[in-house]
């Protein structure tokens, strides 16, 4: 437990910093879910509209520092692929 004030300070911060990027890993992963289902349907008009969503989303998390640059990009690019292969 902590015992000097910057030290409690800093455990409290870590609680709401971990509950913000909880909060937004887990609505990446919905939307990277809903990507992947839309494309195992076969609806390819739902997967462009979840793709946008999800690209969105993923975009933020890089912004925030949750997920790596590289990794977001690759988690878009595979995306885009699976949705683009949908087509044609």
């Amino acid at each position: 437990m902590a015992n000097h004030a910057s030290a409690k300070k800093r455990a409290r911060q870590t609680i709401k910093r971990t509950a913000r990027n909880r909060n937004i890993r887990t609505n990446v992963r919905t939307c990277v879910k809903r990507v992947r289902t839309a494309v195992e349907s076969g609806d390819a008009g739902a997967a462009k509209k979840a793709l946008i969503e999800a690209i969105s989303r993923i975009d933020g998390a890089v912004s925030k520092g949750i997920y790596h640059r590289k990794t977001g990009s690759r988690y878009i690019s595979r995306l885009t692929h699976q949705v683009n292969a949908l087509e044609g």
